[in-house]
C-alpha cells in the first residue's frame, strides 16, 4: 500500500489534515454493472481526528502515471461515480481505521481492458477525498480496471472476424447520444481498424463503435469512424444495432457483423443536415422532427 500524508488543499498555505490515507482496490477487473470493492485505510501518527467525510470519486481521461519524484497532476479526469465508504468518525493517535468500499458500477461505466488487453486512449481512475476540521485533502489517482462484458467482447470478437481490429477507444465527457436512455453523460467510442485492406471491398478503413449498455444488453451504434469529431449530430449517419446478454454464445454475432459492416458501408461520409437533432413546437403548426 502508499500511503499519502493530506495536506489541506482546500486552504492552501494553512493547516493540514494530520492523516495519511490509502485506497486499496481489488486486484481483480470489475465490470459495468458489478460491484467495485476494496477498502479506504486511514491513519493518525501524530493526534486524534474527527473525520468527517469521505468519498471516493472515479474519473475518466485520469492523468496518466508519473515517477515517484514527479508531480502528479491529480486534479484531471471527469467524474463518473461516487462511493461514499463512511464518515462522521475518529481516528485515535497512532491507530489505523479500515472503511469497507463497495460501489455498484452502472451499466454505462467505460472499459478499460478487453479480453484481458488494455485498451489504447481509456484512463480510468480513482482517488479518495477526506473532509476533517473543515480542512478537504484528496490523495492521488489510482488506476482502475474495468472489464468489457461478454457481450462487449462478443460484438468485438465477431468484428476481428471479420477483419477489424479494436485500435483505440475514447471517451468523451459529454457525449450526448440523441434518444438514449443514459445513466452517464460519457460516451465511450471504439475505433475500429480494417485489417485486411482487401482492395476492392466496398469497406471503410475505419469504424466507431458505440455501446450503450444496460442489465438487458446493448444499443450499438455503428458508423464510419470520425473520434476527432466529438459532436454526436456532426459525425458520420449510423446504424442502430440491439443485442442482449444471454444472446452471447447463442448469436451469430459474426453473420450480424458481416450485415452490419455491408449496411454502414453504403451509408454517406457526411449528413447531408448536420443540425442538432430537436423537437420545434410550434403553435401554428404541427410538431416537427428535426432527424439526424
Amino acid at each position: 500500500m502508499v500511503f499519502k500524508r493530506l495536506l489541506g488543499s482546500k486552504n492552501k498555505g494553512g493547516p493540514s489534515i494530520p492523516l495519511v490515507v490509502d485506497t486499496v482496490i481489488a486486484d481483480e477487473p470489475v465490470q459495468p454493472g458489478g460491484m467495485l470493492r476494496g477498502e479506504v485505510v486511514l491513519r493518525a501518527p501524530d493526534r486524534e481526528v474527527r473525520v468527517r467525510d469521505v468519498k471516493v470519486k472515479l474519473v475518466v481521461n485520469a492523468s496518466p502515471a508519473l515517477g515517484k519524484d514527479t508531480e502528479v497532476d491529480t486534479e484531471s479526469g471527469d467524474v463518473f461515480g461516487i462511493a461514499y465508504p463512511g464518515g462522521a468518525f475518529t481516528v485515535g493517535k497512532g491507530e489505523e481505521v479500515r472503511i469497507p468500499l463497495r460501489y455498484r458500477l452502472k451499466w454505462e461505466t467505460p472499459v478499460s481492458e478487453v479480453h484481458g488487453e488494455r485498451v489504447e486512449g481509456v484512463r480510468l481512475a480513482a482517488y479518495t477525498e477526506v473532509e476533517s476540521e473543515g480542512i478537504e485533502d484528496r490523495t492521488d489517482s489510482d488506476p482502475l480496471h474495468i472489464a468489457a462484458t461478454p457481450l462487449h467482447e462478443a460484438v468485438l470478437d465477431a468484428f476481428a472476424a471479420a477483419g477489424y481490429s479494436c485500435g483505440s477507444a475514447q471517451i468523451d465527457p459529454l457525449g450526448h447520444i440523441p434518444r438514449a436512455e443514459r445513466q452517464l453523460s460519457e460516451r465511450q467510442s471504439f475505433r475500429l481498424v480494417d485489417t485486411l485492406a482487401v482492395q476492392g471491398l466496398p469497406r471503410p478503413q475505419h469504424l466507431e463503435v458505440t455501446f450503450v449498455t444496460n442489465p438487458v444488453g446493448a444499443e450499438i451504434y455503428v458508423r464510419k469512424a470520425a473520434l476527432h469529431q466529438k459532436e454526436w449530430a456532426r459525425k458520420p449517419p449510423y446504424e442502430r444495432y440491439a443485442a442482449a446478454h444471454h444472446e452471447v454464445g447463442q448469436r451469430d454475432f459474426e453473420a450480424d457483423v458481416n450485415r452490419w459492416i455491408e449496411e454502414v458501408a453504403a451509408l454517406p461520409d457526411k449528413r447531408e443536415d448536420p443540425r442538432l437533432e430537436r423537437v420545434q413546437y410550434d403553435l401554428g403548426s404541427p410538431r416537427e422532427w428535426a432527424e439526424t
